[in-house]
């Protein structure tokens, strides 16, 4: 079919400025507004992309009984690594993974690491908060962080200031963002609502006096969780940080079952998270999520219970990414990453480059392509 020339001219007209439109919001889309950070503590990058593993169901590998075997494959099991790892992080797969990226799977020639050659926590934290190791940084001792954060950085900008804090289930996460010098408030021990004014609130500090003291310096993340979600709810920041730590210590105990159920319970938790914040003004529509971890694990039987310079493999990682700017590409496949991405990543998110202030730091991903 010919269009006559004066037509053609007519549909150019209209045409062109609305595909130059379009490609212009394309490529220069608006960053977000908000940044919200969740860490889930030596979470197996195994699990994340692959679900249960068979080799762990066992009294000696993940202490599983026989008699407890056949219900925890039921709840967690498939036929396909996509079914066991939907099971296992619903709002990971169903929606991250779908409106986001996601790095780490070697299935698909795509590696996340550590650059701190430590592979324990608080070098892990470290580098994925300031975006580059430092071998001062070389225990989980309570001390103050000699250096300086994103969330720091961020808080010390005139758009942020205020409005950064964190929660955790690890008490050191004060000391990690030095919490004197930063001013950055970070709730990680005692109540987890400071100075409650509901009944709701009280009630909430109430059961969490209520739970164990089982890890001492690790509270159960169901006090940290419900505590950050009153946080938002009552303080709306505009970066907020959730260190999460029960798959760390379950793994420790060598309870596979207590594992899963904490990274279950972890993801229920992000997503309640994130329809918080879907429900608020300030946040529905332009905030962007980050989930990592700190460290891998180890990958057998007898070592994936521990981590550490004598755990070569658990340098291995992930890194979940979702949010304006973010392009749905899913599981990303040959590319790399680096936990030290991370700092510079969340910063690039709310349209701050914190690579230029900190030259140190590692670049952002590149999450346009």
């Amino acid at each position: 079919m010919r269009f006559p020339l004066p037509l053609l001219k007519l549909c150019l007209l209209v045409s062109l400025p609305a595909l130059a439109v379009a490609g212009l919001t394309a490529r220069q889309q608006p960053p977000a507004a908000n940044v919200l950070f969740v860490t889930l503590d030596g979470m197996r990058w195994q699990e994340v992309f692959g679900g249960l593993s068979s080799e762990l169901m066992t009294k000696d590998g993940g202490g599983i009984s026989e008699d407890d075997a056949p219900a925890l494959q039921k709840e967690f099991g498939g036929p396909t690594a996509e079914v066991r790892r939907e099971k296992l992080m619903p709002f990971l797969w169903g929606t991250v993974a779908r409106q986001g990226q996601i790095f780490g799977d070697a299935s698909r020639n795509s590696i996340a690491r550590v650059t701190n050659g430590l592979r324990f926590s608080y070098p892990g934290y470290n580098e994925m908060l300031t975006g580059f190791p430092d071998p001062a940084v070389k225990s989980n001792d309570p001390i103050a962080n000699p250096n300086v954060t994103v969330l720091e950085w961020l808080n010390r900008r005139p758009k942020f200031a205020g409005k950064v804090a964190g929660f955790s289930s690890w008490a050191l996460l004060p000391w990690i963002l030095n919490e004197k010098r930063s001013g950055i408030p970070s709730n990680a021990a005692g109540p987890p609502i400071v100075n409650p004014r509901s009944d709701r609130e009280r009630a909430i500090n109430e059961f969490a006096a209520d739970l164990p003291a089982y890890w001492g310096e690790e509270r159960f993340d169901a006090a940290t969780g419900l505590g950050a979600l009153e946080y938002v709810r009552r303080n709306r920041p505009k970066v907020f940080y959730v260190m999460l730590g029960e798959t760390d210590e379950w793994a420790h105990g060598r309870r596979y079952d207590l594992y899963l159920d904490a990274a279950r319970r972890n993801d229920r938790f992000i997503r309640q998270l994130w329809e918080t914040a879907q429900s608020l003004p300030e946040y529905a529509g332009k905030t962007a999520l980050v989930i990592a971890t700190d460290h891998g694990r180890g990958e057998t039987a007898v070592t994936w219970t521990g981590h550490g310079e004598k755990v070569l493999e658990s340098d291995r990682i992930w890194i979940a990414v979702m949010g304006p700017g973010v392009q749905p590409l899913g599981v990303r496949s040959g590319v790399n990453a680096t936990q030290s991405q991370i700092a510079a990543t969340v910063a690039s998110l709310v349209g701050e480059d914190y690579q230029a202030a900190q030259p140190k730091a590692a670049p952002p991903l590149a999450l346009g392509k």
